[in-house]
């Protein structure tokens, strides 16, 4: 009886050795045909930097930033400074700035961690370094007032800019801006929170994974194009970009709602706020939180629309942001 046991131990334990070479082999396997190794430097700005990019050192990071005229050479035109959200790159604005280019000189970058720009040393994604950065470039432009829009993290950094330098900022526009404080959060980002998950963003990348978040943010899936889809992919395989995709997602931009609702009460200037009424990533009772909270303020809720209406619908939100930024 005893010897039966152990021949049936010695194979349990064959068997299961087996099947983990096996799993392990299936996985390795998996993880080698889903790989995906970064793009050249040199081949992402041969495709996606324009005659418009120019390149500037700003705290040690080279970015990538564009404007539509020389700066100080339109002395009647007002200055708009345009901050994309967490994946996107300047390119998030094309639309806005094929409306408002003959109305404004308008300076779009993309922000540390994402497009060309890519990460910082530091590996700082704090509101606090983002803030602190677009103050630093806007001195190194010599840009004394401006006005300012934001989408996603681009809201948050604007609306935290405008709340420290309000001698600095004429008008603001927030576009289904983050800030409000909440538990949850997109299911990207809980993945890459994930150990496991980290390390998965980090290697493996496909135009399928890409073009499912797309659809999480636009409500109109038929606008979500091939060529679309390949440009939030090719500029997320930027080196270092997935990395500081990991870290960016890993901090927490969430204050305690008495210390952000003190945060709103310091901006100024006159305020838009814009939100995509289907955002399923930042639900649109935050637009009221932010109307509630920053003196001056009005809001535009977008039927039919995620959680990037600049991107979605440009033309509309590009025409009532102007009739805004126009208004006395």
């Amino acid at each position: 009886m005893i010897k039966l046991k152990r021949r049936y131990l010695r194979k349990a334990n064959k068997m299961l050795t087996w099947f983990l070479i096996s799993l392990l082999i299936i996985c390795c396997a998996g993880f080698a045909a889903f790989y995906q190794g970064d793009l050249p430097q040199n081949y992402l700005e041969e495709k996606y930097a324009t005659q418009d990019s120019k390149f500037i050192n700003v705290s040690g990071l080279r970015t990538h930033y564009q404007v539509t005229d020389q700066l100080h050479d339109k002395p009647n035109k007002s200055v708009l400074l345009l901050l994309h959200g967490t994946g996107a790159s300047l390119h998030t604005w094309d639309g806005w700035v094929e409306h408002l280019a003959q109305h404004f000189v308008i300076i779009r970058l993309d922000l540390p961690a994402f497009g060309l720009t890519g990460p910082n040393q530091q590996r700082d994604y704090s509101i606090e370094y983002y803030v602190d950065f677009v103050d630093t470039f806007i001195q190194q432009l010599n840009i004394e007032k401006f006005s300012i829009a934001g989408n996603s993290l681009g809201g948050a950094i604007a609306w935290n800019y405008a709340a420290t330098h309000q001698e600095r900022i004429e008008k603001l526009i927030l576009l289904n801006a983050s800030g409000v404080p909440k538990n949850d959060a997109p299911m990207i980002f809980s993945i890459a929170r994930n150990p496991i998950g980290g390390y998965l963003l980090r290697h493996i990348s496909s135009k399928a994974f890409i073009r499912q978040n797309l659809e999480q943010v636009y409500s109109d899936h038929s606008k979500i194009s091939d060529s679309l889809v390949e440009r939030y992919w090719e500029l997320g395989l930027r080196q270092g970009n997935r990395q500081a995709f990991v870290d960016r997602a890993q901090m927490s931009f969430n204050y305690s709602i008495a210390d952000t609702i003190e945060r709103l009460s310091k901006i100024k200037s006159p305020t838009l706020i814009i939100w995509g009424e289907d955002d399923s990533w930042i639900p649109v009772k935050d637009a009221k939180f932010f109307e509630s909270n920053i003196i001056n303020s009005q809001t535009i809720v977008y039927p039919l629309t995620g959680h990037v209406p600049m991107e979605e619908i440009p033309e509309q939100t590009a025409t009532d942001s102007l009739a805004f930024l126009r208004a006395e």
